[in-house]
C-alpha cells in the first residue's frame, strides 16, 4: 500500500512542498490529497488527516506523521536504502542541523515574503529583519556546499532532506527577486531544474484556487 500524502494547495504551500519534493525527487511511490486553503471547511477537512490541523501529514498504514521534518525522518528511517540525508556522519550532523534551524527560524522572511509559488517575478523592499535573514542563509548555504558539497550542485552534493526544507526559500528569493550572490543564484538554479520542483510548480500554475492576500503582494 502506498503512502499517502496530505497536502494544502500548492500555490501557496511552503510546507507541503518540503515533504513532496522529497519524495517525489526519491521516485517514493506515494498518493496524493490536495486541501485547499483559507475556506470556510479547510481545517475540519484536515483535521480528517492531521491532529495539528495543519499540512503535511503523511499516513502509512495505521500511521500518520504531521511536520515536515518529522515526515522526514519518518522517510529517512522508512527507505534506509535512499541518501535522505547525507552518508557522513559529520554531513549528516551538519544536514539535520540546518534543517531544523529551518523549521524553526527565520521569521522575518516568512512574514514579509509569504510563499505565492506562481508569484510573477517582482522585487520588493526588504526590511533590514529580511535582509538578515538573508543574509544567514546564504551564508548557511555557501558553508555547506564549500564545505560538504564537492559532489554535486546541492547543499551537501546530491539532493537531500536539507534541500528540500529549504527548497521555498529558493522560491522566495526567486518570485520576489531578492538580490543574491552568484554562488546562491547557482544553488537555486540547480534546484528548480530538479523535475520534482517543475512538476510542482506546474500543478501550482494549474490550482483554480486564489488567495488575495497573498496574491496581492
Amino acid at each position: 500500500m502506498p503512502l499517502k500524502l496530505i497536502v494544502a494547495n500548492k500555490a501557496y504551500s511552503s510546507w507541503s512542498l518540503r515533504a513532496w519534493i522529497l519524495l517525489a525527487h526519491f521516485k517514493i511511490p506515494f498518493e496524493e490529497t490536495v486541501i485547499p486553503l483559507d475556506l470556510p471547511e479547510t481545517r475540519s477537512l484536515i483535521l480528517e488527516h492531521s491532529p495539528s490541523g495543519k499540512c503535511p501529514a503523511l499516513i502509512d498504514g495505521p500511521i500518520t506523521v504531521w511536520e515536515s521534518l518529522a515526515i522526514v525522518e519518518y522517510v529517512a528511517e522508512t527507505f534506509p536504502e535512499k541518501a535522505i540525508w547525507p552518508r557522513g556522519r559529520v554531513a549528516r550532523a551538519h544536514a539535520r542541523a540546518l534543517a531544523a534551524e529551518m523549521h524553526a527560524g527565520f521569521q522575518a522572511l516568512r512574514q514579509h515574503c509569504p510563499t505565492n509559488f506562481r508569484r510573477r517575478v517582482r522585487r520588493i523592499a526588504l526590511t533590514e529583519a529580511v535582509q538578515a535573514d538573508v543574509a544567514r542563509i546564504e551564508a548557511a548555504w555557501a558553508f555547506a556546499r564549500k564545505t560538504f558539497g564537492k559532489a554535486g550542485p546541492f547543499l551537501f552534493g546530491r539532493f537531500s532532506a536539507a534541500d528540500a526544507m529549504y527548497a521555498p526559500v529558493v522560491s522566495r528569493f526567486h518570485v520576489y527577486d531578492v538580490p543574491v550572490s552568484r554562488g546562491t543564484r547557482d544553488y537555486m538554479s540547480a534546484v528548480m531544474a530538479l523535475p520534482a520542483w517543475k512538476a510542482w510548480i506546474a500543478d501550482a500554475e494549474a490550482e483554480e484556487w486564489r488567495i488575495e492576500k497573498y496574491d496581492a503582494i
